[in-house]
């Protein structure tokens, strides 16, 4: 018998059913939206581990499975425009980033199911409820690091920096309203460790040279990174300049370090992005976002880039590497 049909007999009478299309018509197809501010290139390893995820959990893209990517390329202002066209395409689950991409998704939709992957401070940002219960259409994960963050940002430059830092520069987008947790952290731990904080505000990408400008001029001896999508995506531009002005830079994701910073210490953004998947596979079998708590990170990762510290004269001391879970050679 060919093995991609099989045949029954229906009142009397052999009917040959292909196999293959058979299986097709039993499955279900799940359709997934994935909005992105930078462009594909920049995201492909979490595209990847997004779709690890939900092959771990019995998902196969093509087989029971559509993803649809869109993709801004570096212009937030395009994000109304891509979550128009998925809510259009009736996606059954949206994932989404930082908080600009979840409050797009938010303002553009209240009944799709949306599994926010690295969420800052989702309650004040007013993503959520709460924590414990979100309510209405978002969960997911949090990208919140807590306030030991920043004493470990400032332990790490004490045992790089000859001498420690005395100086640090912070360099955020001053647009981007939810980093007062950080900046109390930051304020608090530096005052605990006689440094000086330089605020290093920018907007727009032609803002960065005035912001290194600051910084040299403040003699500030470092550079903490708070990164948004902005950021992120001028993250290149941000470590150049930086290298210019011979200063290191700290990042809180490994894709900072692996774009020519120094190092990072932060939550494994790939991780939460695999750890998504266990939301659209909830919501998927039934389950209502508003009865699924928002997690926070679990791993947190050091990374280190030996090139950029012999290009700042910099040795890292083999205390540290030992740390690290990923050395950039």
């Amino acid at each position: 018998m060919d093995r991609r049909a099989f045949i029954t007999v229906v009142g009397g009478s052999m009917t040959v059913i292909p196999f293959a299309a058979g299986a097709q018509q039993a499955a279900q197809i799940y359709r997934v939206g994935v909005p992105w501010i930078p462009p594909r290139e920049d995201v492909l390893p979490l595209i990847r581990v997004l779709e690890d995820g939900l092959r771990e959990r019995g998902y196969g893209v093509g087989l029971n499975l559509v993803i649809d990517h869109r993709f801004a390329d570096g212009q937030p202002e395009r994000l109304p425009h891509l979550m128009a066209d998925l809510v259009r395409l009736n996606v059954d689950v949206l994932v989404v980033g930082l908080n600009p991409v979840a409050i797009a998704a938010r303002q553009a939709t209240s009944t799709i199911p949306i599994v926010t992957t690295i969420a800052t401070d989702p309650v004040n940002a007013g993503l959520v409820k709460s924590l414990a219960r979100p309510e209405g259409n978002l969960t997911g994960l949090s990208a919140d690091t807590g306030p030991e963050l920043a004493g470990k940002i400032l332990e790490f430059l004490k045992e790089i920096l000859p001498k420690g830092p005395t100086r640090l520069a912070v360099l955020w987008n001053s647009s981007t309203t939810n980093y007062d947790p950080h900046w109390r952290a930051l304020e608090e731990d530096a005052r605990k460790s006689s440094v000086t904080l330089v605020r290093a505000p920018v907007q727009r990408a032609d803002e960065l040279e005035h912001a290194f400008e600051i910084i040299r001029r403040e003699q500030a001896r470092g550079v903490f990174i708070l990164a948004d999508q902005f950021i992120f995506v001028q993250r290149h531009r941000v470590n150049d300049l930086a290298r210019y002005s011979r200063l290191p830079t700290i990042w809180t994701s490994r894709e900072g370090v692996a774009a020519g910073g120094l190092i990072s210490y932060g939550p494994s953004v790939p991780d939460l992005y695999r750890r998504a998947a266990t939301y659209v596979d909830k919501i998927l079998k039934g389950a209502k976002p508003a009865d699924l708590p928002v997690e926070q990170p679990t791993k947190f990762e050091l990374v280190i880039n030996l090139k950029t510290a012999k290009a700042l004269g910099l040795t890292i001391p083999q205390s540290v590497l030992m740390r690290a879970d990923q050395v950039i050679e």
